[in-house]
């Protein structure tokens, strides 16, 4: 079976012939700020492993970023899709009501660690993506507290969309599309390893929660301000998790104004941290949140998001306010419904756990080896390696990552970067890897790192 293979690369260079042949295309009809700069055409894929037209077997550790921890084409889900597609395709869920979204929704409202309120009860409103799930949120926050500003975080990374890629930190995704929409306020992330010049570890909670406080004396009062947008671990900022002492610090912050706390997990859902969700930590901690989002892995590759929250947060919107044509379809329904049997079946939870300790441990061993790896950061299977050029600057590696992508693609591992500065490399294999896998691609890793470091101008 593929999804039991290793990475091979038996192509004289990459991309291969046939693949080489489909990037041309690609390059010729598809935009080119669509970018890609991975030498890999799919041509099928089972669990972790990708295989090119050529024949070339490569090791994901992308994992479409995040959607696949199930793996790729899982057999289950696969059978799924093809059971419901022989039934109906699509029904729009205005019009005509389908099981498939109310079982989903089911399952969600028990599973989802938000509050409940009063009622104990909480329904969930699908669409096709994280970023379509993000803005809506934002908009049922807004129904319900009758407030027009929220506040977002450095580092964050919330869609593309006009209103999402302004809560999105880095302003590169939203060159030339502005202006930007109104009211949203930007606070600081708290990045322990990036403390501000000046700050003590000791001092790192006082300063973040100062910079929340400045939001509302210097953009808008506390009382105006609908939610708080929190990733529980940072995607595109670098993999870092928020602080629990933190989060506690702004959910006492957001009861005491009024104010929704909203936590994005579009990345970090169904099994990624070791937990369903990540924000059962905090729920463990007794500060979960009102407002939970979710897609990539909901549906093994099928477009599908979710926003969740408790009945009260949910029926206070207005009718016509949220909805679509294709939320909550049909397929893709039924392909989240058999995600969650085989995370429960496959004892992807511990998994995920077991995997993201080997990680954390091998990481760390080359930490103390490589003086190029300044942090090893992450949760659960959501690991994140930041690369340095020097250890008291901790000035960012970002050439180095960029190069080792492509050393360790050409040997048959895909990565992927992250972090402000484009110099994390993030672990996101699909939860299905086997242990020889993750032991090929820590070789194909490790002997990367080797080979670049023992090449001083590329840390120059």
């Amino acid at each position: 079976m593929l999804s039991e293979e290793l990475p091979r690369i038996i192509s004289t260079k990459l991309p291969g012939k046939k693949a080489a042949e489909i990037i041309a295309k690609r390059k010729q009809y598809v935009p080119n700020s669509v970018s890609c700069v991975y030498p890999v055409v799919i041509d099928k894929a089972q669990g972790a492993i990708i295989q090119d037209p050529d024949g070339n077997r490569f090791l994901d550790w992308v994992g479409g970023v995040g959607v696949l921890n199930v793996g790729h084409a899982h057999p289950k889900v696969v059978a799924a899709i093809k059971k419901q597609s022989e039934k109906y395709l699509h029904g729009m869920f205005n019009i005509v009501t389908h099981s498939g979204y109310v079982d989903l929704a089911e399952k969600l409202a028990t599973l989802a660690p938000v509050k409940k309120a009063e009622s104990g009860a909480a329904k969930v409103f699908f669409a096709n993506s994280g970023a379509e799930v993000n803005e809506n949120a934002v908009k049922i926050a807004k129904a319900y507290t009758k407030r027009s500003n929220i506040i977002v975080f450095s580092g964050a990374f919330h869609g593309r969309t006009l209103l999402t890629m302004t809560m999105t930190s880095k302003k590169a995704y939203a060159k030339d599309a502005g202006p930007l929409a109104n009211g949203v306020f930007r606070a600081d992330f708290p990045y322990y390893y990036r403390l501000p010049k000046g700050i003590a570890q000791e001092d790192a909670l006082d300063y973040y929660l100062a910079r929340i406080k400045k939001v509302f004396e210097e953009c808008a009062s506390a009382d105006q301000i609908a939610a708080m947008v929190v990733e529980p671990v940072q995607g595109e900022g670098g993999f870092i998790p928020a602080p629990l002492e933190w989060v506690k610090a702004v959910r006492k912050i957001c009861d005491e104004n009024g104010i929704l706390l909203i936590a994005d997990e579009v990345q970090s859902g169904f099994g990624r941290t070791g937990r369903l969700f990540a924000s059962e930590y905090w729920k463990e901690a007794g500060v979960a949140p009102d407002i939970l989002t979710t897609a990539k892995s909901i549906a093994d590759g099928l477009p599908l998001g979710a926003v969740i929250a408790s009945k009260e947060i949910m029926d206070s919107v207005p009718s016509g306010v949220i909805g679509g044509t294709f939320g909550g379809n049909a397929v893709a329904c039924a392909a989240g419904l058999q995600v969650l049997e085989i995370i429960k079946e496959e004892n992807l939870i511990e998994k995920s756990q077991k995997m993201g300790q080997r990680c954390l441990a091998t990481f760390k061993e080359w930490q103390t080896k490589y003086p190029v790896i300044g942090d090893v950061r992450g949760l659960g299977s959501m690991v994140g390696i930041e690369f340095i050029k020097d250890q008291q600057t901790k000035a960012p590696a970002t050439d180095f990552v960029k190069q080792l992508i492509q050393v360790c693609v050409h040997k048959g591992l895909i990565l992927e970067n992250a972090g402000v500065y484009g110099n994390v490399v993030r672990f996101l294999a699909p939860l299905v890897t086997t242990d020889e896998q993750l032991t090929v691609g820590f070789s194909i890793l490790e002997e990367s790192i080797q080979e670049l470091s023992s090449k001083p101008a590329v840390l120059n």
